[in-house]
């Protein structure tokens, strides 16, 4: 496979009838395909707000071709975006294929100049939260979800990493500027002001969402965040994980589209994908033929949610007893002296930070996909504007309070709870 093969010409975005021409123009993947042009079938089926998204299939087999475009898709070239991250991407894909293989796609080639990757086509697997918006329970979900936390935030920080070539690596996804700014405004500023880009379901929730701009706590708290998430380097971060981010099936799991990659605060991925979780529990008011029907599932998502983030903690106590060779809490300094609860308490106290940061950072993160710019279809897809924005403030209020009180909570059971209570008060008079 040549990772860096250049495209003649230059960049150019593709479409069905062309990246075939490309894709046989390549022979290892031409060959995985089982053919030429001719032979295959494309179609195009992006639907995120960056890319174009290309389902290839041909005699033998199949790929996706997932392009980047020189702007943000969602809004059109009056946002002019670089083409640079899908190298970040192809970077962050191959550093966790080598984590954790079995959670991300194959790959299978890489064209720099035409921003592209080709890699495997999976099937017949589902975007996760289309999935939970029917209703649908995958009872390995917290399992994969929390093993890929663990495994790639550990591996990829100074509690394991090799000092110089985490250095390297800081550096290079440093320049991944571009889509930081994207959350570093839509996160954690513009929800809080009168930006252009922003919107909500309004009239319906014009009092909570108009309310965020003079809630002085609310707002010192988002900055304090975005201060953790340009300023702590801890581990390579997914950057977007949320479920919409994730390929399921009944048995198998797959991360996918890590773009936004750059190493940063652990809680920034783990808040992101309980922040999304937590989303699609607010809404279950909104599906189902009569209140309360999905009631039953919303205690599904809760108990998944609360084993995402065990699960985490139990793989990375286990990756730090067992292979903590990087730079920080050295064993010389513990085990190599017998202090065993000293490596214990740091331990603990390193999680209880962890914890904190994506308790934060979930709070950030459900604000901003209820009053910015890019929403999440477990709400848009609630017909009535009354039942939405209804679901919308509890959600609303459970964001505020996470990111405002995070340091006030004890443990993920404190949250799920809080998230209970809130939505019981949906039927008090």
């Amino acid at each position: 496979m040549n990772q860096h093969q250049k495209g003649e010409g230059g960049y150019r975005p593709f479409d069905v009838d062309s990246v075939k021409g490309y894709l046989a123009s390549n022979p290892a993947v031409a060959e995985r395909l089982g053919g030429g042009a001719e032979a295959m079938q494309a179609r195009e089926v992006g639907d995120g707000n960056l890319n174009l998204v290309f389902i290839i299939e041909g005699p033998k087999g199949s790929v996706v071709v997932k392009q980047a475009l020189p702007y943000v898709r969602l809004v059109g070239d009056s946002w002019p975006l670089p083409l640079k991250r899908a190298f970040f991407e192809w970077n962050a894909l191959t550093r966790q294929a080598a984590i954790l293989p079995d959670r991300v796609p194959s790959l299978y080639h890489f064209d720099e100049t035409n921003a592209l990757v080709v890699m495997e086509y999976l099937s017949p697997h589902i975007i996760l939260r289309k999935e939970l918006i029917a209703g649908k329970r995958f009872e390995h979900l917290a399992e994969h979800a929390g093993t890929f936390l663990a495994e790639t935030l550990f591996r990829t920080s100074d509690l394991h990493m090799d000092t110089a070539q985490k250095k390297a690596d800081v550096a290079l996804f440093a320049d991944n500027v571009a889509l930081c700014a994207i959350t570093e405004n839509l996160v954690f500023t513009e929800p809080y002001f009168d930006a252009e880009l922003n919107r909500w379901t309004t009239p319906e929730l014009d009092g909570p969402a108009l309310a965020l701009r003079g809630d002085r706590a609310v707002k010192i708290a988002a900055q304090e965040m975005l201060h953790l998430f340009t300023a702590k380097t801890e581990a390579l971060l997914h950057g977007d994980l949320h479920t919409g981010s994730i390929m399921v099936t009944e048995t198998d799991s797959r991360v996918i589209d890590p773009e936004f990659a750059f190493y940063g605060p652990m809680g920034f991925d783990i808040g992101a994908l309980l922040a999304n979780l937590f989303l699609a529990y607010f809404s279950q008011d909104g599906h189902g033929q009569q209140p309360g029907a999905r009631d039953e599932y919303g205690e599904w998502l809760l108990e998944t949610t609360e084993k995402v983030w065990r699960v985490f903690a139990a793989r990375f106590s286990k990756l730090w007893t067992e292979e903590r060779t990087g730079i920080l809490f050295p064993r010389s300094m513990f085990e190599d002296q017998g202090d065993h609860v000293g490596a214990a308490v740091a331990l603990e106290r390193f999680l209880d930070g962890v914890f904190t940061d994506t308790t934060g950072f979930a709070g950030a993160k459900m604000i901003r996909r209820l009053v910015g710019l890019a929403h999440v279809e477990d709400m848009e897809s609630i017909e009535d504007p009354a039942t939405r924005a209804g679901c919308e403030a509890r959600a609303l209020q459970m964001g505020c309070e996470l990111l405002v009180n995070r340091g006030r909570f004890s443990d993920i059971s404190a949250l799920t709870n809080l998230a209970r209570a809130i939505r019981r008060e949906r039927t008090q008079p």
